[in-house]
């Protein structure tokens, strides 16, 4: 029956040779609260409750869309886990959220070892940095759905906010400042239209002067994770809202935590666009507010806070490695 399912496109024992070499890597990620190994039929994670007066759980569940056909043509799959535990990772930091555990969904046309290691090794690699335990996932192979060598990845987060600690936006209003950090390149988003306009005209091999790397190293940089510099503003400072800047943009994702009567100005000459994004819009001829629309253009992460605070968030920022630049501001409808 084995023959018959591996004829068939399914390689049971590259499965089970697989989930062995997930469970020696995740193994490193884990902490005392993790109360079981890889392997069983749910995760099981002790939560601790005793710091949170009324703790609220938060979660998030993403993928890192057409990246992987990036990791894909480079045969690159060391980082991609790392691009979608940080992505997770400040979905919900920038709710105020401590991040506990991961898990994640690995789906190939024909499962190879060696790629799935690779990317695993990825997913383990954030979780270490982001103190997160990698407690579980599914890895499936399902031959005629996905091609032979290419696959799909998910992952889903859980952290636990205490109620009071929540940062919504609810207290967002009119003369607050918007303060931007930058971004580490395109992170997860924009990758249909960056290839679609990039790949006409150069290969992903090619060495581009004004990038200092090959086209294909710089689309496979990490997406940053800003948990600890949120950590840091949040216990220095006082942050009225956070937006992770992903797909839809600055005034996209900005415009999701401000209360309704509130609009959003953005200040576009305050940072200068960094070099992958100009190369986008001038060989693609790409108008600004599309530009706009689809990339983060060099600011990963927003906070609003109130002008009188602006400059010590900058500063708490500084002493980070960050640099925090005032992007704009709150306005009336």
């Amino acid at each position: 029956m084995g023959n018959l399912y591996k004829s068939a496109g399914v390689d049971i024992l590259a499965g089970d040779k697989t989930v062995a070499g997930i469970k020696q890597i995740a193994r490193r990620t884990f902490n005392k609260y993790v109360l079981s190994g890889i392997g069983y039929f749910g995760a099981f994670y002790n939560i601790d409750l005793k710091k949170y007066h009324r703790p609220v759980l938060v979660s998030s569940v993403d993928g890192v869309g057409t990246k992987l056909k990036i990791a894909f043509m480079m045969d690159k799959h060391d980082t991609i886990g790392q691009d979608l535990v940080n992505h997770c990772v400040n979905d919900i930091a920038v709710c105020g959220a401590d991040p506990h555990f991961f898990m994640d969904y690995l789906a190939f046309g024909k499962l190879n070892v060696n790629t799935a290691t690779q990317i695993i090794k990825g997913f383990a690699k954030a979780c270490k940095e982001n103190n997160v335990a990698l407690i579980g996932g599914e890895t499936a192979e399902m031959p005629g759905f996905y091609k032979k060598n290419e696959y799909d990845i998910s992952g889903t987060i859980i952290g636990i906010v205490d109620r009071d600690k929540l940062i919504n936006g609810s207290s967002v209003k009119s003369g607050d400042v918007v303060i931007g950090f930058a971004s580490n390149g395109l992170h997860t988003n924009g990758y249909s239209l960056a290839r679609k306009v990039l790949l006409k005209k150069f290969k992903l091999t090619s060495k581009i002067d004004i990038l200092n790397s090959t086209l294909g190293e710089e689309l496979l940089r990490i997406h940053k994770s800003y948990l600890s510099l949120i950590k840091e503003l949040t216990r220095k400072s006082k942050v009225k809202a956070f937006a992770h800047i992903t797909g839809g943009g600055i005034i996209g994702n900005t415009k999701r935590v401000l209360p309704k009567n509130l609009d959003l100005y953005i200040n576009w000459d305050a940072w200068e666009m960094p070099q992958i994004f100009k190369l986008i819009k001038k060989t693609g001829k790409i108008p600004d507010e599309e530009m706009r629309e689809v990339f983060n253009l060099g600011i990963g992460l927003v906070a609003i806070v109130g002008k009188n605070v602006a400059d010590k968030v900058i500063t708490i920022a500084e002493k980070k490695g960050e640099k925090g630049i005032v992007i704009g501001e709150i306005k009336k409808l």
